[in-house]
């Protein structure tokens, strides 16, 4: 289901238009797409009835499943075969434009200067530090080039750094089932220590003992986040002191520290209500303190500075979010005092704290703002940007005493650059610009502007366009629009250099904000989910619309992409307008929403009650089905479709794609195309390798030109 990191696929062609030919090696082809078991199961609630044919499909280690995966994978190895040629030459384009042998930004934390460094012709990053200063010998951390070898996937998780910098206590994934295993390295030998901590989310918080770490473990069947343990380094994992159990299984739990350094503390989260749990970090044996009750619709975080906690929340109607402190001793919400008044206009996001400001991410009209306060109260501002298609953020700041903000900028037409503002001379020096190599690129040759869809109910959705200029809107231009829409994650207007190899070949690249993100704000989210989540679908509809009625595109040309939770807008969008598409990738898609929301032994179902409703419930059971993709596929004729997953997928399980693919191939009447790529050795976020992902961005972008008729 949630998601920030998609798959991206592979594919093929079809008609141009309705007079155009298809360009198959093979006019069988087509023909020869595998047929998936029909194995009826009846699924009964509410006095409702569904027959769910391919049901059978969720068993993962039954060789029946296995078997049809790869007949699929193999039928879209046979129909993107023509494309392979091309595939390699995009590949070898969007290569050509990274910059191999890289280095990222130093930052200084406790006493040390920290980087990663990616060697030329190596998949995944080196973790490297410099004592004091950056002109001292490297010692390194981490060669995951080297930890990989043995693995097709592999993930380096959480670093986590001991107070007298001696240790690193680190998480590995080799499953890409989200489920890493601790370790800890001795940085002055090199040995790794026999402690060895499974079944955790990756994060590690050290208290200031420099022996004790805590940690976060994960339910085996549902893999929600539960437990909290504490762990003394040397002793058995089995002695492990369990110090917090979140028995609400409609809420996941974490653990960290205060940037102060003096807390450590314990996060319990549901889609709309939070808690918090604070300790002494020299006191790791010590007791954890309630620091406000978990209370229905009350979200909250903490930030600990000189002597008081800094409480973003929405209490009290603050549907945007304020600021508010408490003393670190009277922490319950009787005793908090505002800081920042609510806003109906403006977005409390984030804040960043320093030892003489504090550094506020706004976010107003859909546009992302720096706001820079100093504690003695005498100045209050704002860092100037420009366009209304770019993306700001708070960078890595670690160091309470820095004198600088770190933060990053880019657009849709400018690289990102890494940017430290000094608070003093208020003066901005750019760290590092992303390089785009290559030769070829030049940011004056891509034009960016927002634009504005009427939705059905008169509500103005914001679309984010890029393009190459010079292009007439005369229909003729194939346009790809991207949402996701769930969740309030707002999707921003950011540069890549993979998508010039679209931009340059003539197409489109369209962000619609639709509502069920925080665009526009708390109530952008509050309007796009439970039983309002049809609004999402309907605005990238009408979003499609518009671009068709001012001439950006036709529906001859226009694509629609989205992953995760953005592949359930997908599935919804072209049960409802398929003749609005000419083709449609759908990665890692959550389609089969009524049956995957009654199970709760599935991976984030009862947490997620609150984002879609609970089908329990009859009302939201009804709601739900009435826009299930799975659930609402008819006889009609479907777009062009790519549909990807991965078998170890922890957050969507690959049966979803799979059943969906198998009903769509039963019941459609076109002869369009429809592929499901299965990826046997990963999970939700695709390839691990550096490069590796790349080929599965060219699968795509083959699949969306050849069905335009370019090759090259």
């Amino acid at each position: 289901m949630k998601s920030w990191s998609f798959i991206l696929f592979l594919s093929i062609i079809f008609a141009l238009s309705c007079k155009e030919e298809t360009k198959m090696t093979e006019p069988n082809i087509l023909d020869d797409a595998p047929v998936a078991i029909k194995k009826p199961k009846k699924l009964t609630i509410h006095n409702d009835v569904r027959i769910d044919n391919y049901y059978w499909l969720n068993q993962r280690e039954n060789k029946e499943v296995i078997d049809y995966l790869n007949a699929e994978n193999a039928y879209t190895k046979k129909v993107m075969q023509h494309t392979e040629s091309f595939q390699k030459i995009l590949f070898e384009e969007m290569k050509s434009r990274i910059k191999e042998e890289d280095t990222t930004v130093p930052y200084k934390l406790n006493g040390y200067w920290y980087m990663t460094r990616y060697e030329k012709g190596k998949d995944y990053p080196v973790y490297v530090r410099k004592k004091e200063s950056l002109e001292a010998p490297e010692e390194l951390l981490f060669n995951c080039n080297d930890m990989a070898k043995e693995h097709a996937y592999f993930k380096l998780g959480g670093i986590a750094i001991s107070p007298d910098n001696k240790l690193a206590a680190f998480s590995t994934d080799v499953v890409s089932r989200r489920q890493y295993t601790i370790q800890i390295k001795n940085l002055e030998t090199g040995e790794i220590l026999e402690d060895n901590i499974k079944n955790t989310t990756g994060s590690v918080t050290w208290a200031n003992d420099n022996k004790t770490l805590f940690y976060t473990t994960k339910d085996e069947v549902t893999l929600r986040s539960h437990k909290i343990f504490k762990h003394k380094l040397g002793s058995k994992v089995e002695k492990d002191i369990e110090v917090y159990h979140e028995a609400d299984d409609t809420f996941n739990t974490f653990v960290y520290k205060s940037k102060s350094r003096q807390y450590i503390i314990i996060g319990s989260s549901s889609t709309l209500s939070t808690e918090y749990r604070f300790l002494n970090a020299n006191d790791p044996d010590g007791s954890f303190k309630v620091f406000q009750e978990r209370q229905k619709k009350l979200e909250y975080s903490i930030a600990h500075y000189n002597g008081c906690f800094y409480i973003m929340t929405n209490a009290n109607g603050a549907t945007n979010f304020k600021l508010m402190k408490t003393d670190e001793n009277n922490t319950s919400i009787n005793h908090w005092e505002e800081v920042i008044p609510h806003r109906n206009d403006v977005l409390l996001e984030d804040i960043e704290i320093f030892k003489n400001h504090l550094v506020v991410n706004e976010r107003e009209n859909g546009l992302n703002k720096l706001r820079i306060m100093s504690w003695n109260g005498t100045e209050d501002y704002y860092l100037p940007f420009e366009s209304e298609t770019y993306t700001v953020y708070i960078g890595n700041n670690p160091d309470f005493d820095s004198e600088f903000l770190r933060y990053s900028y880019n657009s849709l037409t400018t690289p990102s650059s890494v940017i430290d503002y000094n608070f003093k001379t208020k003066q901005s020096e750019i760290k590092k610009e992303q390089e785009v190599l290559g030769g070829k690129f030049n940011k004056n040759n891509y034009e960016s502007k927002r634009i504005w869809a009427t939705a059905r109910d008169g509500v103005q959705v914001p679309i984010s366009l890029v393009y190459k200029k010079g292009i007439k809107l005369d229909g003729s231009n194939p346009l790809l629009q991207y949402a996701y829409g769930s969740y309030g994650s707002t999707i921003d207007p950011s540069f890549s250099t993979i998508r010039l190899s679209l931009l340059d070949r003539g197409f489109i690249y369209a962000i619609s904000h639709v509502r069920g993100g925080e665009y526009l704000g708390r109530s952008w989210y509050e309007n796009g989910k439970l039983l309002t989540k049809k609004n999402t679908f309907f605005d990238f509809i009408d979003c499609s619309k518009y671009l068709i009625q001012k001439k950006y595109t036709s529906k001859h040309h226009l694509y629609a992409y989205g992953g995760s939770a953005g592949g359930l807008l997908m599935g919804a969008v072209i049960n409802l307008n398929p003749e609005l598409y000419k083709g449609v990738l759908a990665a890692v898609p959550f389609v089969d929403v009524v049956t995957t929301m009654l199970d709760d032994s599935i991976p984030l179902t009862t947490g997620e009650y609150d984002e879609w409703g609970d089908p329990n419930k009859k009302e939201y059971y009804h709601y739900m089905k009435s826009y299930s993709p799975y659930d609402n596929i008819e006889a009609k004729d479907y777009p062009n479709m790519l549909v990807t997953t991965g078998l170890h997928d922890s957050q969507v399980q690959y049966w979803e794609p799979a059943k969906w693919v198998a009903k769509l191939r039963e019941l459609k009447t076109d002869s369009n195309i429809l592929l499901l790529h299965t990826d046997m050795d990963s999970g939700h976020g695709g390839a691990s390798g550096r490069f590796e992902s790349l080929k599965e961005v060219a699968l795509e972008y083959a699949f969306l030109l050849d069905l335009e008729g370019i090759n090259n």
